[in-house]
């Protein structure tokens, strides 16, 4: 039964609106709690594609109970917002827009939690331990599956490669016959550009470093994010985060597979891209916007991350109606 208590909306998952159309199942939020809704496609046997978009008027939990007789592995694109999900240990693991995380689970009993008023986009890809198997091998399955409950994998950037794909299928016409197989499509190619690092050499699948660590990393970015205009040094960022240089380094290598100026540079792009792309603002402009004070490093530094020029993406924008 749907509660609401200081503030926050309470529901449990079995008491979303569900709606079966053809093979895919669409979940709905209630009106009074806010817009949103989560779809699931089957694209192949044990292989999910979930499509989520939600934006709650107050605060929102949903509860949720996952038993699996057939452990799975999750693989989730934040593409917009953050939503959280905590276990009944009071494990947490947190969902940001820009962010591909890889979970597994065998049974969990635990909640989701989404922020009012903030839009959030997410693309899962729940696939079941028989499914690896088939893909990479019993003995690479198993390494995912070795504890009770939800562990987190891996967290990481989304790749460009990623990124792009997804947007395609995020586009993709509902009224193409051929619609299925280019789902299926997309989806193996995000899946296999967002988990290549899992089987590189000497690679651990369990975090290495603690809580305080990932804490201290998650503040570092966090700085970024804001101020990316001005950013500091990576001395700086070390001392207001307590930690040093090599150590900060480290942490952006494992948890954000890049450097603070990598992930500088990320920032930068992604939000210039997405102003050329959704404004028609000048190059100048989205070059002062992100920090750079010569529109000419800019354009540089843009061509060389995408592959395409800034002035085709602002060209695009202008020929359309």
């Amino acid at each position: 039964m749907t509660k609401k208590t200081a503030g926050r909306w309470r529901i449990k998952n079995d008491e979303l609106q569900s709606r079966q159309q053809g093979n895919c199942l669409t979940e709905s939020l209630p009106n009074e709690i806010g817009k949103g809704y989560s779809t699931l496609f089957p694209l192949d046997q044990d292989l999910n594609y979930i499509e989520t978009h939600y934006q709650p008027s107050q605060d929102l939990t949903i509860l949720t109970r996952m038993d699996q007789h057939n452990p799975r592995l999750v693989v989730t694109l934040g593409m917009q917002g953050q939503s959280r999900f905590v276990d009944a240990q009071g494990q947490e693991i947190t969902f940001n827009e820009g962010y591909t995380s890889i979970t597994s689970f065998s049974s969990s009993i635990g909640e989701r939690q989404y922020q009012a008023n903030n839009p959030m986009a997410q693309v899962r890809f729940s696939m079941s331990k028989s499914w690896l198997s088939r893909y990479f091998g019993e003995n690479t399955a198993s390494r995912f599956f070795n504890k009770n409950g939800i562990s987190l994998i891996s967290y990481k950037p989304i790749s460009n490669t990623a990124l792009m794909a997804t947007r395609q299928l995020l586009n993709c016409d509902t009224n193409n016959p051929a619609r299925h197989v280019f789902m299926h499509g997309q989806a193996l190619s995000i899946l296999a550009a967002e988990m290549a690092h899992l089987w590189q050499d000497n690679q651990k699948i369990s975090p290495v470093f603690s809580k305080k660590d990932q804490a201290i990393a998650q503040a570092a970015h966090n700085i970024l994010l804001n101020e990316y205009k001005n950013p500091p040094s990576v001395a700086e960022l070390s001392r207001r985060v307590g930690t040093n240089q090599f150590k900060l380094k480290q942490l952006f290598h494992h948890f954000f597979n890049t450097t603070p100026y990598g992930l500088l540079l990320e920032i930068r792009m992604k939000t210039a891209y997405q102003l050329l792309e959704s404004s028609r603002c000048q190059i100048d402009v989205a070059a002062a916007y992100v920090g750079y004070n010569h529109a000419s490093n800019f354009s540089t530094a843009f061509s060389k991350y995408f592959g395409i020029s800034p002035g085709s993406i602002a060209k695009n924008h202008t020929s359309k109606p």
